[in-house]
């Protein structure tokens, strides 16, 4: 049963579903919360630079089109697994996968932490890890429309795009082995996720203490990634971060 549960839970039908109502709980909160300070729009970064693209190439319709394939490209993903292997879905999967992705998170910061700890010492005491955005600063539900688009769209952004296109380039252009190039793309993403978050006006204060803890999650999410699929490690990141904001 767990090793059928384990092999399940990381099919497309099973993994992307179970993202799903991530996608729509962060696009509702986007149309209803409050602009940020000085009345600008605040959206999880990972998403706006994702749309970004697609605003170069199509200017106002480009965040349509983004949202038009990103649903596409998780349906046709979806169909062409059920296709391969025919059955219905099996309600308790998607039930494991919540109360793992619960369990994750709740022992992720302390993973994490001690890791982090066993490197550095112990943080000075002002320091709050994974944070994000200065909570003084924007209002709860802007922060919970943040810490739910940040599961999505870093997953999607750091681990599915960046570490595969990492690993690709060093397998097909380097030719380096297969393990090598894993091993590189999962490293070079994690210090680039790690310094996402001193990027912009709403970003961290760049700290040694937090670029580590934020690398060593990097690492973290990409081993989760590998391992678990994209669902369960999309949710364990939200739920981290909402934890983390009502503690």
């Amino acid at each position: 049963m767990i090793g059928t549960y384990w092999q399940a839970s990381r099919a497309p039908r099973y993994s992307l579903l179970f993202a799903l109502p991530l996608l729509i709980m962060y696009q509702v909160l986007t149309f209803v919360v409050p602009p940020g300070p000085g009345g600008v729009d605040v959206g999880n970064g990972a998403d706006i630079l994702l749309q970004a693209v697609f605003v170069w190439l199509a200017g106002a319709w480009g965040p349509r089109i983004f949202m038009l394939c990103l649903i596409g490209v998780g349906a046709w993903l979806i169909a062409k697994d059920i296709r391969a292997h025919p059955g219905k879905l099996a309600p308790a999967v998607l039930g494991g996968m919540l109360v793992e992705s619960l369990f994750l998170s709740l022992v992720f910061g302390i993973v994490v932490s001690g890791l982090t700890v066993a490197l550095l010492g112990a943080p000075p005491p002002p320091l709050a890890l994974g944070g994000g955005l200065a909570q003084s600063r924007l209002g709860h539900g802007t922060m919970l429309m943040l810490s739910i688009g940040a599961g999505l769209y870093e997953e999607l952004l750091f681990r599915v795009v960046l570490v595969g296109l990492i690993a690709w380039t060093c397998r097909q252009v380097l030719g380096w082995r297969p393990l090598l190039a894993g091993i590189v793309a999962t490293v070079l993403g994690a210090l680039i996720f790690s310094a996402f978050h001193y990027i912009g006006p709403f970003g961290d204060r760049l700290d040694v203490y937090s670029f580590v803890f934020r690398t060593i999650a990097g690492l973290f999410f990409s081993a989760l990634y590998l391992t678990r699929g994209f669902g369960v490690t999309a949710w364990t990141h939200s739920l981290y971060d909402v934890l983390l904001l009502l503690r």
